[in-house]
């Protein structure tokens, strides 16, 4: 086996212990789901399931993490000269082409976190994390503070803006949603606005 068809493998793997688990975690709860529960869902061992995930919530998690992972890192690490929109832009066009998408797989995550409060309550929190992280980002190349008003407004905006991106993800909605974002960057002040 090459190694592209065992990563293809891993991939498949990974997505079936996913699906199963939201699927599960919707039908059932989030208490009521074993890991054997989702291991038969998925038809893989439990052991498996806990090489992938090692934890139910790591499981519950995992859609939100990977996506505030690949954007953090993106802006973390654009290139010198770049603006945090300009690298927010740049790598949405790239994550939307690479990941356009699994809109039944999306509803199921929303059901899944509608059913199980706790779990929209962990979702939440990660994204406050997520936005406090892209507000720190946008204030130092401000030089404003990270929890002046500005920076704030703009991070929060900007996972806003980004949320429905991954709803309607479409070249004109992302055209409208830079724009939108720019021009709402533009009636800052310059300096800090606490």
């Amino acid at each position: 086996m090459t190694e592209g068809a065992r990563e293809r493998g891993k991939a498949r793997r990974r997505e079936a212990i996913l699906r199963a688990a939201y699927q599960l975690f919707a039908e059932r709860g989030f208490e009521a789901t074993t890991i054997a529960d989702i291991a038969d869902r998925a038809e893989v061992s439990a052991r498996t399931v806990t090489l992938y995930f090692p934890t139910k919530l790591d499981l519950a998690t995992s859609h939100l993490a990977e996506f505030t992972d690949r954007l953090g890192h993106a802006l973390n690490h654009r290139e010198a000269g770049t603006t945090t929109l300009e690298a927010l832009e740049h790598w949405l066009r790239a994550d939307l082409a690479e990941n356009p998408g699994d809109s039944e797989f999306d509803a199921l995550w929303e059901t899944m976190l509608d059913r199980n409060p706790q779990l929209r309550a962990v979702a939440n929190s990660r994204l406050t994390e997520a936005i406090q992280e892209g507000a720190r980002i946008f204030a130092a190349e401000r030089g404003d503070a990270p929890d002046d008003f500005g920076p704030r407004m703009v991070a929060a905006t900007a996972a806003a803006v980004v949320c429905e991106l991954y709803l309607r993800p479409t070249e004109a909605h992302l055209d409208a949603a830079m724009s939108f974002l720019a021009a709402g960057i533009a009636t800052l002040p310059p300096g800090q606005l606490s």
